[in-house]
């Protein structure tokens, strides 16, 4: 479905439905990294464990931890210091999870204690029917995914009746006594949660001892406008760009599988906890990645000295949304800047290195999507307004890796269902593809 050496790239809409079935089966980073590697096995991929050695021998690898999945193909002929092409994106989206005593409840409702888990636009949450997602831990150490997905919990709005001056002063929810979802009726009782789970992924609810779930709304994905040149979705931010680069590494391998030269070990990196900081062992700010690739060195022959030869002719393209410009608040946006759906990948630009894009990086992801036959937009936020960041300069900053910001451009950005034009996500894949194989 990815057509990189189509010049201009035409539209293909089966990437598109691709990707709305890959937002539905994925309503966890847990989720979106067992799909990702599902579909990375079927392309000759072998799983690869951390506590194992590792062998440099050619062919595609990957690495799973926790919400965390690090994907690369070494070519035959590579060397100790071939540099790395990255793309990176991460897993996480912003939602309601579970805490850690989760039943509660008051005035004869049952209802599910959850955390605020970042930035979300919390009244997008209301009114929703929602499932349940995530994974238990057993006894054993080891994992169940969890998957409910029916209409389970919601949110309830307070009537208009009962708040009188909502539409003239606003909404105005509080984190933590408004946003608990009911899920039925009757007193609570400690363990209900956690037994239903046990009953849905088909284990004893004394065998389960840890958990990270959390809602989702159940609604699927679909196409919008009379023409179909909008998509609504979940988790756009950002499964958008961990379906585009699982696409393009998939067809950079398998174009040099068939013989295809490949100066570059192309890599995706998609991490975990991006939406809270990134400060975790799966998140940016982490050690997975710098480990992973300087492991590919040594297993190759490598030393030190390779490893920093290689380090300094890679470079990372950070993949990540970006906001659209919103028809109905113009004036939020720079008035020069106006990134449009289906206009192509957007380049991000902050100079104050919210965004690690600089004028060498622009050069990349120009000459990616000239060889792509892809057109790329600018994006860089009013100056009257603080910027968004991402795992790029983190990247940057933490493994000395060139990184350029891109993306595809959005509405409703943190929202439970966000917006993107149809042909984004096709255009960002292909452009992905021209730069993983230099």
């Amino acid at each position: 479905m990815v057509n990189p050496m189509s010049t201009p790239a035409r539209f293909d809409r089966g990437h598109t439905d691709d990707l709305m079935s890959f937002l539905a089966a994925s309503p966890s980073p847990y989720h979106a990294v067992a799909n990702a590697a599902e579909r990375l096995e079927k392309a000759g991929f072998r799983q690869v464990r951390e506590t194992d050695a590792w062998d440099g021998s050619a062919g595609g690898r990957f690495v799973l931890r926790g919400g965390a999945i690090i994907a690369w193909y070494v070519p035959e002929g590579a060397e100790p210091h071939t540099p790395f092409r990255i793309v990176g994106a991460h897993t996480d989206s912003p939602n309601l999870r579970v805490k850690p005593l989760p039943d509660t409840g008051s005035y004869g409702w049952r209802q599910v204690a959850v955390e605020i888990y970042g930035g979300t636009l919390l009244n997008t949450w209301l009114d929703r029917d929602l499932g349940l997602a995530g994974r238990v831990t057993l006894r054993d150490g080891s994992h169940r995914l969890v998957n409910v997905d029916r209409a389970l919990l919601r949110v309830p709005q307070l009537a208009v009746h009962l708040d009188r001056s909502v539409n003239t002063d606003g909404l105005k929810l509080d984190r933590q006594r408004h946003m608990q979802p009911v899920w039925g009726l009757g007193s609570p009782s400690e363990g209900d949660l956690i037994r239903f789970v046990a009953e849905e992924t088909g284990t004893g609810a004394d065998d389960i001892i840890g958990w990270d779930l959390m809602v989702h709304a159940i609604e699927p994905p679909a196409y919008l406008g009379q023409n179909r040149d909008l998509v609504a979705g979940p988790r756009m931010d950002n499964l958008i760009s961990v379906h585009a680069g699982t696409a393009a590494l998939i067809a950079a391998a398998t174009r040099a599988g068939g013989g295809a030269p490949l100066p570059y070990i192309p890599v995706l990196a998609a991490f975990d906890h991006e939406e809270n900081g990134s400060q975790s062992d799966t998140g940016a700010d982490g050690p997975l990645l710098g480990t992973v690739l300087e492991r590919s060195v040594l297993s190759r022959g490598g030393g030190y000295e390779d490893r920093a030869r290689s380090f300094a002719g890679t470079v990372c393209l950070s993949s990540d949304t970006g906001h659209a410009v919103h028809p109905n608040y113009g004036d939020r946006h720079d008035p020069t800047h106006h990134p449009r759906p289906n206009g192509g990948p957007i380049l991000k630009v902050n100079v104050n290195m919210r965004y690690a894009t600089d004028g060498s990086g622009r050069a990349v992801f120009a000459a990616a999507c000239e060889k792509a036959g892809v057109p790329w937009q600018s994006f860089v936020s009013n100056n009257a307004m603080p910027c968004g960041t991402t795992i790029g300069p983190i990247t940057a900053a933490r493994h000395g890796i060139r990184t350029v910001d891109i993306g595809v451009a959005i509405l409703s950005m943190h929202s439970a269902r966000e917006l993107c034009g149809a042909e984004d996500p096709y255009l960002l894949a292909n452009a992905l593809v021209a730069f993983l194989e230099g």
